[in-house]
Order: structure tokens, then sequence, then C-alpha cells
């Protein structure tokens, strides 16, 4: 009987667990970490000959994790620029 060993593949596990470490303790960095190992998990197991590697779903959780941290970064950076670009505006304002 010849059963079919399926690997997990180590880049998803990393990109789930930089993902997760995106949102604890290493924002980031972790984030885009977590981004580049998703899409070298996917796309090696997309390239594997089949059944060979397991672990999409890791990859896919930590593409996610990823992404969304890194979006919200970006949005919270843009957010700070207008609140201080507005009260740079207002003093500017006043001191005419």
């Amino acid at each position: 009987m010849n059963a079919i060993v399926r690997r997990t593949s180590t880049a998803a596990v990393l990109s789930l667990v930089f993902g997760i470490l995106g949102w604890i303790a290493i924002p980031f960095i972790g984030s885009i970490v977590a981004v580049i190992c998703g899409h070298v998990a996917r796309a090696e197991i997309r390239r594997a000959p089949p059944n060979t590697y397991e672990g999409d779903g890791m990859a896919i959780a930590g593409l996610l994790l990823g992404w969304s941290q890194l979006i919200l970064t970006v949005l919270a950076i843009m957010a700070m620029f207008m609140f201080f670009g507005g009260l740079a505006f207002i003093a500017a304002l006043g001191a005419h």
C-alpha cells in the first residue's frame, strides 16, 4: 500500500505565524514577511506535483492577516497626516 505523504509548506507556516505576529508583536515587519511568505508558499504549492504540498489555507490566512495589517497601517498614517496637516492649516490661519 503506497500512501502519498503530503508535506506542509514551510513558507505557509511562516506566513501564518508572521501574520499573527504582525497583529500582536511586530506590526509592520511581521506583516511584510507574512505577505512575502504567503505568496511564496502559494506559488510553491501550485508548482509542485499534485498532492505533494499542503498548507494553502495557512498561506491564505497569513496573506489576509498581513495585507489587512498593512492596509490599516497606511490608513492610520494617512489619518495622522490629515489630522496634523489640518492642525497646521488652522495654526497658519490663526497666525495671520
